[in-house]
């Protein structure tokens, strides 16, 4: 079985994570935690990924797997994009992170386009690297709904259910139709490849 150390420290990313792989049989191990941040810099989802999964590899010489996740808003020119877990600030928490994306789309009428986009990247010890990417297309609710997931999934609406934000499908929906699950999936059949 192939297994990973994760790079997140996101107890929520890493559920995420954990039950998408194992369900295609692959493993994960947490983040040691002794092992620091590592601070995102990039311009990019890429470059992001990238950064945490070479360093989380080259701290514990294992193969590690890391992801950068962003949400991309016609209306904001791709606002939040690479920065969207830092939206409303350094220190933000998610509502922080809403209430700013909610306050910049008041006025412009639905639907309100958007995508999330997810960049995984694994890094291997003997210097492989797979970086891979999952999209889920939707549009941003004009408040949010439900109690379920996090970050901005109580104001996305995905195109695959809808009517319905991702905070209001079960963990178990949401691992199907995920950004996260279509990268995960699309890491499977790279490495299934190889």
């Amino acid at each position: 079985m192939t297994s990973y150390v994760l790079a997140t420290a996101n107890a929520h990313k890493a559920a995420e994570v954990r039950a998408v792989l194992d369900a295609l049989g692959m493993s994960v191990s947490p983040r040691p935690a002794w092992v620091a941040d590592v601070a995102e810099t990039g311009d990019t989802l890429e470059e992001n990924a990238l950064l945490k999964a070479r360093a989380l590899c080259a701290a514990t010489g294992s193969s590690a797997l890391a992801d950068d996740t962003g949400l991309f808003v016609d209306a904001l020119d791709g606002r939040p994009g690479v920065r969207s877990a830092r939206y409303a600030g350094v220190d933000a928490v998610d509502a922080d992170n809403v209430a700013r994306l909610l306050g910049e789309l008041e006025g412009v009428a639905a639907p309100r386009r958007a995508r999330f986009r997810t960049v995984i990247a694994v890094v291997d010890p003997d210097g492989r690297e797979v970086v891979v990417e999952g999209v889920l297309e939707g549009a941003v609710a004009l408040a949010p709904r439900g109690a379920g997931g996090f970050g901005y999934d109580p104001v996305f609406e995905p195109d695959d259910t809808p009517g319905r934000t991702l905070a209001e499908l079960a963990p178990e929906e949401k691992n199907v139709v995920s950004h996260r699950a279509r990268a995960l999936g699309a890491l499977a059949l790279v490495l299934a490849a190889q």
